[in-house]
């Protein structure tokens, strides 16, 4: 793995494949790890990066007070290292998104296009913000790990958990290691990220959207009332998934993915 500097702290990220640069950034309680099923095809003909972020798998957490901003920012420091002045494609997944759009909002000269993928670019409602908060509650009243075991189950479709069983263990396997403090760190920025949905109505690059019909994270009516806002979208609806379409429906995915950059990722 390679590895920069930000604010002292080292982040750590993936590198593979040759050709046009796609990042791809995981969500919460996930690490990069999280898309081995779209590494072997996209990398065939893309460099992909794909980075720990701050306080995930192998990257340092940041300190107290640390937003979606600067998962941001630390993506910005990778790309200085990895690209310097070439545009990419970036894709982020549920927070990973949220991730994106702050970087839509500081950076959008860098990017070429960019994608949501089971995610949005609306703030949070007050309904959401109020489960967010008893999240925190449960993870220092009882523990991260406890706290994760407990959502795993419900980030997948009924038919997904009835088919694939074992997704659950290895989405909680997968965050072993994400410590409390950072768990209420993300949720904390979660909470406290602004609406930037204004931000796809003036995006002058094509957009992704990937949709789980069944999504409890990003609700299915929710997530297509962002996709007619950039003048350019393209949008794929998983018919059979919930939160996790990149393992529930992979194939599907990640052939949207490699649409999307073949019909959108020709350098200009």
């Amino acid at each position: 793995m390679a590895e920069i500097l930000y604010h002292h702290k080292k982040i750590f990220y993936r590198k593979s494949g040759s050709g046009p640069v796609v990042v791809l950034l995981h969500g919460f309680g996930e690490t990069g790890e999280v898309w081995n099923r779209q590494v072997e095809e996209l990398q065939k003909h893309h460099t992909l990066i794909i980075p720990d972020l701050p306080g995930s798998g192998n990257s340092y957490r940041l300190d107290d007070g640390a937003g979606i901003d600067d998962y941001a920012d630390a993506i910005n420091t990778i790309m200085n290292q990895e690209a310097g002045g070439a545009k990419f494609h970036l894709f982020g997944h549920s927070m990973g998104g949220y991730t994106t759009m702050a970087f839509v909002e500081k950076f959008s000269d860098r990017l070429q296009t960019f994608g949501l993928v089971h995610s949005s670019a609306f703030a949070d409602t007050k309904e959401k913000v109020e489960i967010r908060q008893k999240g925190i509650e449960f993870i220092r009243d009882h523990g991260g790990q406890k706290f994760l075991k407990s959502l795993a189950t419900n980030l997948f479709s009924e038919e997904s958990l009835e088919k694939n069983p074992e997704l659950v263990n290895e989405l909680v396997v997968q965050a072993r290691d994400i410590d409390d403090s950072t768990l209420i760190q993300y949720y904390q920025a979660m909470i406290h990220r602004p609406d930037r949905s204004g931000l796809l109505s003036s995006a002058h690059v094509p957009v992704f959207f990937l949709i789980g019909k069944y999504d409890p994270v990003v609700p299915y009516d929710v997530a297509l009332k962002q996709c007619h806002l950039p003048d350019i979208s393209s949008v794929t609806v998983l018919e059979h998934s919930g939160h996790l379409g990149i393992w529930e429906e992979a194939d599907i995915a990640t052939d949207s993915m490699v649409n999307f950059l073949n019909n959108f990722g020709q350098p200009k």
